[in-house]
């Protein structure tokens, strides 16, 4: 089961290779991407050319599988996949999120209630490994443990060079429900029930994702919660578009109210988010029509917004902004992705409202994913089989009083997590203290397979590249 090469590959694998192993002993190894959507903004000495390695290899669309270079993003993934009537079976909200990215930071979408994570689809993978190694790893193989711990190492046991990966057959269109609930419990016990049946009301669901809202965002005056399902349909009376003028997020209550629905083309529903980066384009002032208007279609992108983030965290412009309007003492950003066991999801919900007060905020249910032959073992994420868990994610700034820690609300939500048996994602800022983390993320598990395929230490150590930098 291994991954189709061409001969352009096979050289650009040589070519990292080779650069990997002319690299000083002593220097720090970081990928040099295009592209990035990981919230740690740290120095890029020490990049690791992957030219070459971001094609879409091979499409089987009777296997339904997909060959593809670790560094092709889910935008042209997706692009070769469509056209063959089939999908990634999950496919991460922001178009340039690379497949590899997605298997070894985690990726989640709206149909991880019933597919799991990313990683989960793999079949096989070429890694570069920190020894200089090419190896491929597969479940049952000679390292069907790198294949295993490939999930959340984020490149620190090695880089996925080429991926082998399962797809899902779509139709043509989605048709959407936003559904609203008068509280996170209501919520949380539907989750439960299209979890197990695969439908809500006597409608099959295909996709599901949800947006709490908070109170100054509502008529009503109060935070207001609604899930998403989606139905892949053949025919579409008519279609919306949300990458021009209209907002997607601003649908959902409005048809709601309505009890209406609304139609995508299996197109425009997979990157539905990624106009607005969900709905963080409107701190750019996107959002405002007449900004929008004369904004550029091409620049209303995820990857666009994040490079405007990351010089303003450079400079530091908004920061020294808010602290002068508001007489803070500084601000702190809180972007991540967490996951909560779903009957826990109520209290972390009213947790955050309280002591965090961002909104609005995303939900998206996660289980695990059934293949029929037990469950698998994630050593470096480990998740509960046949349990169903909720990503909430919440991506904004909180401002810091006299006497807070730089990362004082940061660290709040770590706590609250630890206390409900949730984890959260490692792409941004993490306050664990080493026997927190190691506790959490399969410390004892992640070191023997530092042995094994890093034993010199070229690549950084995942508690250092996540924690400490």
């Amino acid at each position: 089961m291994t991954v189709a090469r061409s001969a352009a590959h096979e050289q650009a694998v040589a070519a990292a290779r080779a650069r990997l192993a002319a690299l000083p002993a002593d220097a720090p190894v970081r990928l040099k991407k295009r592209t990035s959507n990981l919230f740690r903004f740290r120095d890029g000495r020490g990049g690791l050319e992957v030219d070459g390695l971001d094609r879409v290899l091979h499409v089987d669309p009777e296997a339904r599988t997909a060959d593809v270079g670790g560094m092709t993003t889910y935008e042209d993934l997706v692009a070769a996949t469509l056209p063959h009537g089939l999908m990634p079976l999950v496919v991460p909200q922001l178009k340039t999120i690379t497949l590899g990215g997605a298997v070894v930071g985690l990726g989640i979408e709206s149909t991880s209630f019933r597919d799991g994570l990313p990683h989960e689809s793999v079949l096989s993978a070429d890694v570069l490994t920190g020894a200089g190694e090419i190896v491929t790893a597969t479940p049952d193989g000679d390292h069907a443990d790198l294949w295993a711990a490939l999930a959340n190492s984020y490149g620190t046991l090695g880089y996925a060079v080429a991926l082998r990966i399962e797809l899902a057959p779509v139709e043509p269109f989605v048709r959407l429900r936003h559904i609203r609930f008068d509280d996170a419990a209501s919520l949380a016990k539907a989750v439960d029930v299209i979890t197990a049946e695969r439908s809500y009301d006597g409608e099959a669901v295909d996709f599901v994702d949800g947006t709490v809202f908070g109170p100054s965002e509502t008529a009503s005056g109060r935070a207001e919660q609604y899930l998403t399902l989606g139905r892949m349909v053949t025919e579409a009376p008519a279609l919306s578009d949300y990458t021009g003028q209209d907002v997607y997020y601003r649908s959902i209550a409005r048809l709601a109210d309505e009890a209406g629905v609304d139609h995508l083309s299996i197109h425009d529903y997979l990157w539905r988010w990624d106009t607005d980066w969900f709905w963080c384009s409107r701190a750019l002032g996107v959002q405002h029509p007449l900004v929008r208007r004369f904004w550029p279609g091409r620049y209303r992108r995820s990857d666009v917004y994040r490079r405007l983030v990351a010089l303003d965290r450079r400079f530091g412009i908004s920061e020294r902004i808010q602290t002068r309007v508001t007489g803070a003492a500084g601000v702190e950003p809180i972007i991540q992705d967490v996951e909560v066991p779903v009957d826990r999801l109520a209290e972390f919900l009213d947790f955050f409202h309280t002591e965090i007060g961002i909104s609005p905020v995303w939900v998206c249910p996660l289980r695990p994913r059934d293949t029929g032959s037990g469950p698998r073992n994630w050593p470096l994420y480990p998740l509960e089989p046949d349990t169903t868990y909720v990503n909430v994610g919440f991506w904004s700034d909180a401002l810091l009083h006299e006497g807070m820690a730089p990362d004082h609300h940061n660290r709040l939500i770590e706590q609250k997590l630890m206390d409900l048996d949730g984890h959260k994602s490692l792409y941004s800022t993490s306050s664990y203290t080493r026997e927190e983390f190691d506790a959490l993320y399969g410390g004892e598990a992640y070191r023997r397979l530092k042995a094994r395929y890093d034993p010199a230490g070229r690549l950084p150590d995942l508690y250092t590249k996540c924690v400490t930098g």
